[in-house]
């Protein structure tokens, strides 16, 4: 319920009285309670081009103001909570952002920004390029984007603030002798599950391409003789060009594999 303003006038100049519901105050006291303290974020640039910095920046300006919901950028990983990398993971900014990574006091929150960070971006293929931030820290979170707006910043960070709750209040399990835990597509050889995935998050970035994958290994069961027909109806119904090709990609894959003629 929106508040009511009511409009008093005080040595002849207005001045305007906002009165809250009791409901809303109710609401608001327990959302303060849930918020015990602000979260603290360190940058490290692993190697980006300074779009992803620029887009951090405006963030926490007061047009869209970070601040506002505790977070807030350190100058040191010793006082950080989350981590966030940006850039493509060079070769020579390996042995910062681990020391970074082991800088940070635990439980801390590991987020790849930016297309760079996710996936290694356009510059994947470099000879002083590892990848993205995943090939070398534990990452816990990504925001996609070349680069992410400040509003796909900010909903990342309140990802990554989920992700710290749970942090701090872990449990481990230890898996028993009687328990197993089945992989996807197990009629699939492994091998091929791996090219279909690799493949597919190189073209596609890690988290997409995964789904991309999962739904090329849905399609193509061993004892269906309908396969190709299968996969031109599933594009067919998407109607996606770029999908198209990274299927294209993915069949050649499964033509080329021994199994999969």
């Amino acid at each position: 319920m929106a508040p009511d303003y009511t409009k008093d006038t005080l040595l002849g100049a207005s001045r305007y009285t906002i009165h809250v519901d009791e409901e809303t105050s109710r609401l608001k006291g327990t959302l303060l309670k849930d918020i015990r303290r602000s979260v603290f974020v360190y940058r490290v640039d692993c190697g980006g081009c300074n779009g992803c910095e620029i887009e951090i920046f405006a963030a926490i300006t007061p047009i869209f103001d970070a601040e506002r919901f505790g977070i807030k950028v350190v100058s040191s990983p010793r006082h950080a909570d989350i981590l966030l990398y940006t850039g493509s993971m060079t070769r020579s900014m390996r042995v910062p952002a681990l020391r970074a990574y082991h800088a940070a006091p635990d439980p801390k929150v590991c987020v790849a920004y930016g297309a760079c960070g996710c996936s290694g971006g356009i510059f994947h293929d470099a000879y002083c390029v590892w990848g993205g931030a995943d090939q070398i820290v534990p990452i816990d979170a990504y925001i996609p984007g070349c680069p992410p707006t400040p509003s796909a910043t900010i909903y990342g960070f309140a990802m990554a603030l989920g992700l710290l709750k749970q942090k701090l209040k872990t449990s481990h399990h230890m898996q028993q002798e009687d328990e197993h835990i089945h992989p996807r597509h197990p009629e699939i050889p492994l091998d091929l599950r791996i090219d279909v995935e690799r493949e597919s998050r190189r073209m596609a970035g890690y988290w997409h391409g995964k789904k991309i994958a999962d739904a090329f290994l849905d399609l193509i069961q061993p004892a269906d003789p309908q396969v190709e027909q299968h996969i031109q109806e599933h594009l067919r119904q998407q109607d996606d060009p770029r999908l198209t090709e990274i299927f294209a990609r993915l069949q050649e894959i499964y033509r080329a594999h021994p199994k999969g003629e």
